[in-house]
Formats: structure tokens, sequence, C-alpha cells
């Protein structure tokens, strides 16, 4: 199935008249990588006959068939049913028609639940129609990091959600301390995806354990290393994205040996930019100097409305292929992100090659970081941080955008991030960062 096009099916369905009053299905298989199911079908209801009268011709219209409507997940979970009332819906993972439900769409054999409530003596043919249409990368903006009333937040995930979609967030990820959450118990807010998640929280360090209804069986209590280390496996293996929260936050830092918890991210970047933050940032490029790959990510970790705080302060950009949690997290772990300090802050496209951010690309064959940045202020600093050093690209003349090709001169990593003063006589400080490319040679 081509990136650029939907793919589609035409089931033909014969229905006799003896399978009145009884309910099948038809299989069909869901190809890998759709982002969403949209189903149509048609039959002939009713037979329709002209008469003429003395004054006129009458045309009559009875009823012959009903064909009620379904559709079942491979797991055999009822996705949603219709009854004659539609003629057509749609699933996606965050959204879908009413009477339907947003669902995984798994590759595999699902199935047409079909009703024959009604069929005619003749039996009634019926055609079904499905649209296959393909997971597309594209850049979404969303806050990773946000409380509700279920914690010490002062708004419900409704407020927060429709707050979100304000913004401007296409995705936000609820992460009440030590409140495990289920993806059934989010409502729905069209436009705008919710991911479930928690702040594993204890008095040595806090963690976000993404997109996992139950990370860990029991509570969050953790008294020694090993009990520690068992929540975090437990979450890994249960498929939580892990991300270490605010590591040098200047009241609830992590002090937890980072070498013996699996993790997937760092947040380097929590709510308003301080000290905190520049020092995260610091730690973690001496890691990607020492040879490794770690994904990093913001969160405003939103409690209620502060002078500097706000939903999306800062906001993750990730490159996903969907809308899905699952897409948004994949790409998260990937690094295929970059943070900038609101949702209408600056727009960064980094690419090597084909390859984009979290990407790692033969440096033999492909030396070049090419960079465009809109959405620039005047007086805005760009500069790459690589092994080698950190360069200063660009101090903007003026409001606009920026492009250029950056040589790579030895394998290693490029990185980059743009600096702005955000009041008179402040000093510079990142209003984006973006994780990595790697170049191995």
């Amino acid at each position: 199935m081509s990136p650029a096009e939907a793919n589609t099916l035409t089931i033909p369905l014969h229905i006799d008249h003896e399978r009145e009053g009884t309910y099948f299905t038809v299989p069909f298989t869901l190809p890998q990588n759709v982002a969403r199911l949209e189903l149509r079908y048609r039959y002939a209801r009713f037979h329709e006959a002209a008469a003429e009268t003395p004054v006129g011709t009458f045309n009559s219209r009875v009823l012959e068939n009903t064909i009620d409507l379904g559709l079942i997940a491979p797991d055999g979970t009822q996705v949603g049913a219709s009854g004659s009332d539609k003629s057509e819906f749609f699933v996606s993972e965050t959204a879908a028609t009413p009477g339907y439900r947003p669902h995984a769409l798994v590759p595999g054999e699902w199935h047409i639940l079909v009703g024959a409530y009604h069929v005619a003596a003749a039996g009634v043919d019926v055609t079904y129609e499905l649209t296959f249409v393909p997971k597309q990368r594209r850049w979404l903006r969303g806050d990773l990091h946000a409380h509700t009333v279920a914690s010490d937040g002062v708004q419900t995930v409704e407020e927060l959600a429709r707050r979100a979609l304000r913004h401007g967030l296409n995705y936000l990820a609820i992460t009440d301390h030590n409140q495990m959450l289920a993806a059934e118990e989010l409502p729905h807010v069209e436009g705008v995806t919710l991911i479930p998640g928690m702040e594993w929280t204890h008095y040595r360090g806090h963690s976000n354990f993404l997109g996992c209804a139950r990370p860990y069986d029991g509570s969050f209590m953790a008294n020694t290393p090993e009990e520690v280390k068992a929540h975090f496996v437990s979450a890994h293996e249960r498929g939580a994205t892990i991300v270490i929260n605010h590591p040098f936050d200047e009241g609830s830092p992590f002090l937890f040996d980072l070498q013996e918890l699996p993790f997937d991210v760092m947040e380097v970047w929590n709510g308003p930019m301080r000290e905190s933050n520049l020092k995260a940032v610091g730690v973690w490029h001496s890691m990607l100097l020492a040879g490794k790959k770690i994904a990093v990510s913001g969160g405003s970790d939103f409690h209620r409305d502060t002078p500097f705080l706000f939903l999306g302060g800062p906001t993750t950009c990730v490159y996903a292929d969907s809308d899905a949690p699952a897409d948004v997290l994949r790409a998260l772990r990937g690094g295929r992100a970059y943070i900038t300090f609101a949702p209408n802050g600056p727009v960064l496209e980094a690419n090597a090659g084909t390859s984009t951010l979290g990407d790692t690309v033969d440096w033999n064959h492909e030396k070049t970081l090419h960079l465009s940045f809109t959405g620039l202020l005047a007086g805005d600093v760009v500069r790459v941080a690589t092994a080698r050093e950190t360069q200063v690209l660009l101090q903007a003349p003026g409001n606009g955008r920026f492009e250029m090709d950056y040589p790579i001169a030895a394998p290693g990593f490029a990185r980059v991030e743009l600096l702005r003063a955000f009041f008179p006589g402040l000093p510079l400080l990142p209003a984006l960062l973006s994780n990595p490319i790697y170049f191995e040679g």
C-alpha cells in the first residue's frame, strides 16, 4: 500500500431468504499501517413499482430487505454495531462514527457483522466497500506531562483536553501522581489525542509511565532499590514508555541510579526554562558524547495557571506515523522529536538525506545536515552541537526563516538549538531544542 494512496476492497455478498433472522460474519484482511478504516454498504432495501391511476402515476415503495451492520476486531471485540440505521462508518484509533468506538487498527482478519433481519423471497445482494487509509508521517504538537483533579491539578481530563485543543496541541498525556489510568477511562475530544499515563512519584524521583493501563501490580510503594527496579522493569515489559522526569529539579530531583533502571526518554525541559533544565541538557549532552543514544522530551508539568506555567509550555513536536497514542509514543522513543517553548513556537525541519531526527545514518554516504527554521525573531541565535563542537550558525537579523546545509565533519551526532532573549535585557535561553541525528562510520 502506497503511503500516498488509500487501498480499497469490495466484497459482494448474496444472502438467501433462508438466512432471514440470523447473524453471521464476513471476514476481511486489514493490511498493516492503516490509520483509518472506512466501510460503506448498499443493497436494495425497497421494492418499488409504478402503477397508473385515473389521475396519474402512483409509485409504491415496499420494504423488502433490512440488513444490519457491525464490526468485530480480530480478538472478537465488538468495535461497533449500528443496525440498519447507518450505511457507512469509520474507525481509527482516536475517533469513530457514533455507535462505534476508537480501536487499534491491528493487521489481521477482521469481520463485518451481518444481521439478516428481513430478506426478500428472492434473496438480496449486498455490496461492502472498505477503504484503508494508510498512515502517513506528520508533525504533531503536544504536552507529555499534565495533572488533573485526580491528583494535584485543578481541572478534569476533559477540561484539560479542550484547553489543549484551544492551545493548538494535537496530543496530551495525562500523568497524575501514582494514579493508574486506562485508555477506556479517557473522554473523547475531537481533534486531540489523549495518552493514558501516570507519574510514578517517589521521594527520590519521579518518572512518567506512558501508554500502559497497569504498568505494575499492587501499589506504587517502593522502599528498596530492588522494589524500585521491579516497578520499572514491570512497566517496560508491559509496554510503557518510561520518561525520567525533571532529573535536576530543585525540589524533586531524580536520585536513583539511571544505570540500574530501564527507561526510554529523559525529560530535559520541564515547565519554564530554568537552571535545572539547563543542567539536564548539559548532562544529556555529555551522555551523547559518551556514545549513548538517549531521546529527550519536554513537558509543562501543568497543574494550574501561573504567570510562567501554561499547557504546552514546552511543547514536544513528534514526527509520528499517525495521531494514535502508540504512534506518538513510538516516535518519542525513537527520538523523532524536538521541543519548543510553546505551541506557537518556532518550527524545525532537520534532515540528512531521507533521514530525520532520531535516525542513524552512514556518515560515509551522508555528510550533510539540512536545516530549516521558520518563526525566527530578530536576535534569535541558531546553533548546532556535535561531538566535536558547538557552533553558532546565525544570529537572525530580523524576523523570518532560515535554511542551510551544515557539513558533518566526522562521525558522531548533530543536534540543533535556537536561543532567544524573551525579554529585553535577559540572557538568551533555549526556545527550541532538537534530538540528534546520529552519524556512524
